[in-house]
């Protein structure tokens, strides 16, 4: 078993190597400038759009809803493990390659949702139904008048095996876990009580799915964010050299905990990516069921989920760690982190040294809600790969299968099972790109004639002159 689980491991570190950083940072960079950085630039637009009801239109739960379910999934521990991870690897110049990967990864997702309202279709049960699967099977063979329905088979696969593990058991696993550590409760209560709350949240389908993450996402990323906020200001005075960590790590080719400048920009891009899932093809599953006609208008809402998670989530969780005083530097520039602590238990120390006697509450929360939010947004994304490749009645099945490998996650340790996750996770990111790459004309051309409308409708409010 161990051998296996080392092979996975290199194949892991394969898949997320510097072909795919550079894929993935390309891409966003390629994209960023085919929109004119549309991320930034229509960033009023989108926040707008978010509350109005005049762009609603087909579809099965609306564009905040869409926005929230996207970000159930992806809000999760990630961003409190994956922060610390890299972090304690990279040293804090990974934190500014985060940054980088926000900032481009934006229009990635722009593009994706932009191709995924635009290729989404009404399934058997009325339903929209969109993302990678369907603008590569349909999009590609409208441009290019090819069939290439086998790549889009192909994400599904991936993302389904992924959604199983990375999306359900490693999730539940995180709360048992994160339950016993801190209030000793049994992993086999712990796993029941998800499972239950699982199935009560995705036998209604999306719209139940919807009418949860509106009121959970932004109740558990005020009560993180909060805590996050209250540990960084009670120590405002370490603000500056928290800043000055970050951009003097972020370029120097010195060592930083045996690793070299290489290392600390993998580690910042690869974890700003996965954290925010700009590439990876998921989000555009959940933005796909949106009542939005607007396709542009929706990458857009889409886009904002980016910002959200790595410049505020990321960077807050960051922040603390690099405020605690846990990290620091020896005379010869080596880092040093007190302890040799990494991921969660790195976070938690950091908040209990900022916020005593409550900040491994705060953690808990942030694990327990978290883990359970990526829980019910991955399930809508597998179940859509699903019936992709089998049908919608095939969704019935994987609905109950999800609901018991919640459990079973909960009571087994799950090294192999989180690697070989992490290898699929991945490769979603290869059909995916190839799709949204080879669609990019239409994306861009989709961007300006949104821009020319939007600039003839605000001119039509203009005063006339004499």
């Amino acid at each position: 078993m161990d051998f296996f689980n080392d092979i996975v491991t290199k194949a892991a570190s394969i898949v997320w190597g510097p072909v795919t950083i550079v894929l993935l940072l390309g891409t966003g960079i390629f994209l960023s400038f085919g929109t004119i950085f549309v991320q930034f630039r229509k960033m009023k637009e989108a926040i707008l759009s978010l509350f109005s009801k005049a762009s609603e239109g087909e579809g099965d739960i609306t564009p905040f809803q869409a926005l929230m379910t996207s970000l159930a999934a992806t809000i999760g521990i990630g961003n409190i493990v994956g922060v610390a991870s890299a972090i304690a690897l990279g040293g804090p110049g990974s934190v500014f390659w985060m940054w980088v990967s926000g900032i481009f990864g934006g229009a990635t997702k722009f593009a994706e949702v932009v191709l995924a309202m635009r290729f989404r279709v009404t399934n058997e049960d009325g339903e929209k139904s969109g993302g990678p699967m369907y603008y590569i099977t349909n999009g590609m063979k409208e441009v290019y008048g090819k069939n290439f329905k086998w790549l889009g088979w192909l994400f599904a696969f991936f993302a389904i095996i992924a959604s199983l593990g990375t999306g359900n058991m490693t999730q539940s696993n995180s709360v048992a876990e994160s339950m016993y550590i801190s209030f000793n409760v049994n992993p086999i209560v712990t796993g029941l009580v998800v499972a239950v709350l699982t199935g009560l949240v995705i036998i209604g389908g999306v719209k139940s799915i919807g009418k949860i993450t509106e009121k959970l996402v932004p109740f558990m990323a005020i009560v993180y964010l909060g805590g996050c906020i209250i540990a960084v200001l009670f120590n405002a005075k370490a603000l500056s050299e928290v800043f000055g960590m970050i951009f003097s790590n972020a370029f120097t080719a010195k060592a930083v905990g045996g690793g070299l400048l290489g290392t600390v920009i993998r580690l910042g891009i690869s974890r700003g990516m996965f954290s925010n899932e700009a590439g990876l093809g998921s989000a555009p599953i959940a933005h796909a069921a949106s009542k939005n006609d607007d396709a542009v208008n929706e990458g857009l809402i889409a886009s904002l989920g980016v910002f959200i998670v790595t410049m505020i989530v990321c960077t807050l969780t960051a922040f603390v760690i690099l405020a605690s005083g846990i990290l620091t530097f020896d005379k010869t520039g080596f880092m040093v982190i007190e302890g040799g602590l990494d991921g969660a238990a790195l976070t938690t120390a950091a908040f209990n040294k900022l916020i005593p006697g409550v900040g491994e509450y705060i953690i808990t929360f942030g694990i327990v809600f978290f883990a359970f939010s990526t829980l019910i947004g991955w399930y809508y994304y597998g179940c859509k790969c699903v019936e992709f490749i089998a049908g919608v009645k095939a969704v019935k099945l994987y609905k109950w299968a999800w609901i018991v490998l919640s459990f079973v996650g909960a009571t087994i340790p799950l090294e192999l099972v989180w690697n070989i996750s992490d290898v699929f996770n991945g490769l979603m990111i290869i059909p995916n790109l190839i799709g949204v790459l080879a669609l990019s004309p239409l994306v861009f051309k989709m961007t300006k004639e949104h821009d020319s409308r939007t600039k003839a409708d605000s001119l039509e409010f203009l005063p006339e002159t004499e």
